[in-house]
């Protein structure tokens, strides 16, 4: 039994001629009963009974017709599955974010905007830090990373989002607060204790705060680590130090905390979108389009 049989046999079913039938389906009409014939036969069944004036619908052919019509629409089903899912309209598509990304605008919106023209592709965040987002796309175990700078193997390719300055964070007491409203230099922090990632979490910022500090003239006196920014900043509204962030983090508002620009030349941060260079996913493809135009 071939699926044209089907349609052969609802077209005839919802006609009840066979003449006409064949018309709707743009064939002649003895191919045509033929193949009804060739379908009772393999089904063992008398679908029409047909007179010389009339055909109508048997018993069997009755309860034929409504199998034969899900059968039909459970394949214009699929075939419509298949279709959205090659232009990326269908799916999970797997997204691995540091920290800090999603408190920039554009990423947040476009994202939502993805969601609007994709309601039917599942959106799996998931966050870690800027080392395992390039390890997880390195292992293709998710499509797309928004990440900050790091090395990246030869496998990935990475697009600039945006680029933002970096913040000293101190407590409002601080005696660096006043006076340093706009903007201060890295190498006033020079003999003050840091609160920051550790080392071994795999942060892009990590590797930046050294290499400015060392344009600076001092190397980070870390006393205090934290795997997450808002409770680096807690820790800093502590008084257990100071700490270098992007500035997207002044929207967490701590009382007693205040950033305050960072002058360097360099003390800037960008956020990457990092997928393989690779990349077969069409639901990833268009999720970077998007993104990187919102971003733009």
């Amino acid at each position: 039994m071939e699926l044209r049989h089907l349609r052969y046999f609802i077209a005839v079913a919802e006609e009840l001629h066979f003449g006409r039938a064949a018309e709707v389906l743009g064939i002649s009409q003895p191919p045509l009963s033929q193949q009804i014939q060739a379908l009772e036969q393999e089904l063992g069944a008398r679908l029409f009974e047909r007179t010389n004036r009339r055909v109508e619908l048997s018993e069997a052919g009755r309860l034929f017709l409504d199998e034969a019509r899900l059968v039909l629409a459970q394949v214009e089903k699929a075939s419509d599955v298949a279709r959205r899912a090659q232009l990326g309209e269908l799916g999970e598509l797997k997204i691995g974010f540091t920290a800090s990304a999603p408190f920039t605008s554009s990423i947040p919106q476009a994202i939502f905007a993805f969601r609007q023209r994709y309601p039917a592709v599942h959106l799996a965040l998931q966050e870690m830090s800027s080392k395992e987002v390039a390890e997880r796309l390195e292992e293709e175990s998710m499509q797309v990373g928004i990440m900050r700078p790091l090395p990246l193997p030869d496998s990935l390719v990475a697009v600039e989002l945006l680029r933002e300055p970096l913040v000293a964070v101190f407590r409002s007491d601080h005696p660096l607060a006043a006076g340093s409203e706009q903007g201060m230099y890295l190498k006033e922090l020079a003999t003050e204790p840091f609160v920051f990632f550790p080392r071994t979490y795999g942060s892009g910022l990590y590797a930046q705060l050294l290499d400015l500090a060392r344009e600076a003239g001092f190397s980070p006196m870390f006393t205090q680590e934290a795997g997450e920014a808002m409770t680096i900043i807690g820790l800093v509204a502590a008084g257990l130090g100071v700490t270098v962030l992007p500035a997207s983090y002044q929207r967490m508002r701590i009382d007693g905390v205040v950033y305050r620009t960072l002058l360097d030349p360099e003390a800037t941060s960008a956020v990457w979108l990092v997928q393989r260079k690779d990349q077969k996913s069409p639901m990833a493809k268009a999720f970077v389009e998007l993104v990187t135009r919102k971003a733009g």
